[in-house]
C-alpha cells in the first residue's frame, strides 16, 4: 500500500505519576471510593457519570528523537490478570483464514505483540450468542465487558427490560457474523483507513488517501461535509456506543454534526456498554421506536436513516472489549478504586477492531506526542486543548499507537511536522 507523504515513526515518551504524586492520587481515589460506598445507588451512578466527564490534567512530557526499527521486537509477556478482570474468552475462527500474504495476522507473531494477540478472539456478537450458557458465562462482567447489567429474558415489563436475547436474535444475517460482508474484488488484501477526529487532520490534505482505502472507519462526531479534502467523504463503518453518539450529537451540533453518516455504504457498529445499546439495536431491526429506558420513544431513523435492514448493523462482542482492556490497554486505573469506570476509548476500540479484522491498517487523526500543536478536533472553529478524562487513558493509547507503528502493524499519520 502506498503510504501518504510525511510518515515517520516516533517512539513513546510517557511516564506515569510516581512518588508523592502517586501517593496523593491513591489517597484521593480511596476517598472517592469510600464516598461512593456511603451514597445510595442512584447517587452513586450520578457521581460516576460526573467523574467520567471530569478532565484530568497532566504535566507536559518530553519526546525522544524518532527512531526507525530495523528488526522485530521480542514478544512482550502478557501480564497476569486478576480474576475479576476475566482473561478467558470465547473462540471464533472467522478472521483466521486471510489469503493476504502481508496480513497483520501473519506478521504480528514476530512483533512484541505476539503473546498479546489472540487470533481466535470473538470480535462480533450476533444470533449465535443468544444462548443461556453464553449468558451465564458473561453475566460475571459489567459494563462493556460483559452482560452483568443486561436482563437476558423474561417479563419485558420489569426493569431493566429483558432485551439481550431478543436483540441479539435479530442479528441473524450472514453479515452479522463478519465485519466485511464481501472481500474487495480488485485486491487480495483488505486495506482499511481508520479516521479519528483529532485536530492533526486539519489542513492535512489526507482526504483522497483516506477514501482510496477499501474500507473507512469513523467514530463519534464524524463530520465530513466541508472537510472532505482533509478527512475524506466515505464512511464504511461508524463505530459508537449509544452514549457516545448521543453525547457527540449534543456537543458538536453547532459544528455541523446532526446525525451519524448515512450513506448506502455505511454500516453501524455498536460498542455496547449499557442496555440502551441493545434497546436501540432492537428498535432499529424491528423498525419500532425504542420501547423503554433513557431513549424511550426515539425513532432509530433519526440516527441511521430509513434503511434499517439487518445487514447495516454489527455489534462488538464484550469478550473483545474486555480483551482489549486486559491485554492491549491495561491501564494503571485498573489498580485503583475507580477500576470499574475504565475502558478503552471508542476511538481506540475502533482502531484495534480494524487491526483484528483488516489486512492492512492506516490510522489518521489519532493522538501523537505532538498533540499540543493541534486543536482537539479537526472541525474546531478555534484552538481547543485536548481534554483527558478519568474513564479513559488517552496517554496510554497514544503510546500504544507508537508501538504498533514501530512494530509495522499499522501506518500512523503523524502530521505535517512528523510528531
Amino acid at each position: 500500500m502506498r503510504r501518504p507523504p510525511g510518515a515517520r515513526c516516533c517512539p513513546p515518551a510517557l511516564t506515569l505519576c510516581s512518588g508523592r504524586c502517586a501517593r496523593s492520587t491513591g489517597l484521593l481515589l480511596a476517598l472517592l471510593a469510600v464516598l461512593l460506598l456511603l451514597l445510595p445507588l442512584p447517587a452513586q451512578r450520578s457521581l460516576w457519570l460526573q467523574l467520567s466527564r471530569t478532565p484530568v490534567h497532566h504535566r507536559a512530557t518530553t519526546t525522544a528523537a524518532p527512531q526507525q526499527v530495523t528488526q522485530a521486537a521480542q514478544p512482550s509477556p502478557v501480564p497476569s490478570v486478576p480474576p475479576d478482570l476475566g482473561d478467558t474468552y470465547g473462540q471464533d475462527e472467522t478472521y483466521s483464514s486471510s489469503g493476504c500474504p502481508k496480513s497483520i495476522r501473519k506478521r504480528i507473531g514476530a512483533t512484541e505483540f505476539g503473546a498479546t494477540f489472540l487470533p481466535t478472539i470473538p470480535v462480533l456478537q450476533w444470533a449465535r450468542h443468544a444462548q443461556e450458557d453464553e449468558y451465564q458465562r458473561l453475566r460475571r462482567y459489567g459494563g462493556a465487558h460483559g452482560w452483568k447489567d443486561i436482563r437476558w429474558d423474561g417479563d419485558p415489563r420489569l426493569l431493566p427490560p429483558a432485551v439481550l436475547k431478543s436483540s441479539l436474535s435479530l442479528l441473524n444475517a450472514s453479515s452479522s457474523a463478519l465485519l466485511f460482508d464481501t472481500r474487495p474484488l480488485a485486491a487480495s488484501c483488505i486495506r482499511c483507513a481508520v479516521v479519528g477526529n483529532g485536530g492533526i487532520l486539519h489542513g492535512s490534505g489526507m482526504g483522497p488517501a483516506i477514501d482510496a482505502h477499501d474500507y473507512v472507519f469513523r467514530v463519534n462526531g464524524a463530520i465530513t461535509e466541508g472537510f472532505e479534502s482533509d478527512v475524506g467523504s466515505r464512511t464504511s463503518f461508524y463505530v459508537f456506543s449509544t452514549n457516545t453518539m448521543v453525547n457527540a450529537l449534543h456537543s458538536y451540533a453547532a459544528d455541523g454534526f446532526r446525525h451519524p453518516p448515512q450513506t448506502p455504504e455505511t454500516c453501524y457498529v455498536f460498542l455496547p456498554d449499557h442496555d440502551r445499546d441493545y434497546l436501540l439495536l432492537r428498535a432499529a431491526l424491528s423498525q419500532q421506536r425504542v420501547d423503554s429506558g433513557r431513549d424511550e420513544g426515539v425513532r432509530p431513523q433519526e440516527f441511521f436513516g430509513e434503511d434499517l435492514q439487518v445487514g447495516k448493523f454489527r455489534m462488538l462482542h464484550p469478550d473483545f472489549i474486555r480483551y482489549l482492556r486486559n491485554r492491549f490497554l491495561r491501564s494503571h486505573i485498573l489498580a485503583t478504586p475507580l477500576w470499574q469506570l475504565y475502558r478503552p476509548s471508542t476511538g481506540a476500540v475502533m482502531l484495534l477492531t480494524a487491526i483484528h479484522t483488516c489486512d492492512q491498517v492506516s490510522a489518521f487523526g489519532f493522538m501523537t506526542p505532538g498533540y499540543r500543536a493541534y486543536s482537539d478536533h479537526y472541525f474546531d472553529r478555534g484552538h481547543k486543548e485536548v481534554q483527558f478524562f478519568i474513564n479513559h487513558d488517552l496517554r496510554m493509547e497514544m503510546q500504544l499507537w507508537q508501538r504498533l507503528q514501530r512494530s509495522g502493524i499499522l501506518w500512523l499519520y503523524t502530521g505535517s511536522k512528523g510528531t
